[in-house]
């Protein structure tokens, strides 16, 4: 709000007030708004509603903050309540002010509150000053708008929280056919964990990006004898590992903390560290192969897209010529 605006605590009556057209929260728990509701009617309204007066119009105020508590007061049958009235705010300083009232609420869904921001991105606001504004970084900013690329039925799944937040924003980044196929996938539990079906929506886009595979080249002579060699030898050292490695290590494991500390003596602290290179390597190993693998689980998407475009392609041609001994 500006210097300019005046404000005053007043009582009026909740029939006066005007619910806003332009609330950025569209979703109101029923349960979370009966709780309200009945204390309400136990405490009375311990916070004002935010309203601002409207000239010429129906009811002479509009809310600009507060509509869950002006709705269970009408439902606690309260006829006048304590207001906040702010003269001389202008439509965008109540907008902002509505978003400062909601961003935050657990109820306000991610969808909701990326509309938003966009609303004021639409105004002229860059993310930088719309960070400011909430207390947000630059990047949750930038995250949420991402989001609006959504098609509306994968919006819909992440409102209702069956994909979550940074799994959403790869899937935005998605063309429409391909945003439906990473979620229905993700929701039917297609993946052992949220980044195996990040993975997966990267791999999608990395295909995208690509030419298809059918209009790929095959790989030369020498290209398939290399990458022979190289599966052979990956394959040799993963059996190396499941042969020496992990018996190793199981053996550790059986062992009490007070046995290793004497068994170990002064190799105990190299051990420690040994063990805590391998656990990184491990660690970095096993992402770089579940990425792997969602590229792997692309290719075999968009391998198994252009095969069902070739075999309808087929179709469409057998469907046009015509039979042996016919006449045109």
């Amino acid at each position: 709000m500006t210097d300019n605006n005046k404000v005053e605590f007043i009582n009026i009556k909740v029939s006066e007030i005007a619910p806003n057209p332009e609330q950025p929260r569209k979703f109101f728990s029923e349960e979370a708004q009966e709780e309200l509701t009945n204390s309400i009617k136990e405490n009375g309204l311990l916070q004002p509603v935010v309203v601002r007066p409207v000239e010429g119009a129906k009811v002479p105020y509009m809310l600009i903050a507060g509509e869950r508590r002006w709705r269970s007061c009408q439902a606690a049958g309260l006829e006048v309540i304590p207001v906040k009235v702010v003269e001389g705010a202008t439509e965008e300083e109540a907008y902002v002010l509505s978003i400062a009232e909601n961003v935050n609420r657990a109820d306000m869904t991610i969808m909701e509150e990326a509309g938003a921001y966009a609303d004021l991105k639409a105004a002229g606001w860059t993310p930088v000053k719309i960070a400011k504004q909430f207390g947000k970084t630059e990047t949750h900013i930038t995250w949420r708008l991402g989001l609006l690329t959504l098609r509306p039925e994968v919006a819909e799944m992440v409102d209702q929280g069956q994909i979550k937040n940074n799994l959403a924003w790869h899937i935005a980044q998605l063309n429409p056919a391909n945003q439906m196929v990473a979620a229905m996938r993700y929701v039917r539990g297609d993946f052992d964990s949220e980044a195996e079906a990040q993975h997966f929506a990267n791999g999608l886009k990395m295909m995208e990006q690509q030419t298809s595979l059918t209009n790929e080249k095959a790989p030369t002579a020498e290209e398939q004898e290399k990458q022979k060699k190289a599966k052979a030898k990956a394959k040799d050292g993963l059996g190396k590992a499941e042969e020496v490695l992990i018996p190793l290590l199981e053996e550790l494991a059986e062992k009490k903390p007070e046995d290793l500390a004497v068994i170990l003596g002064d190799d105990l602290a190299r051990h420690l560290r040994v063990v805590g290179r391998l656990y990184a390597k491990v660690q970095m190993v096993r992402n770089l192969l579940s990425k792997a693998q969602g590229i792997q689980r692309a290719m075999a998407e968009d391998f198994n897209k252009a095969a069902v475009e070739v075999q309808q392609e087929a179709a469409a041609k057998k469907a046009e010529k015509p039979e042996p001994g016919s006449t045109g």
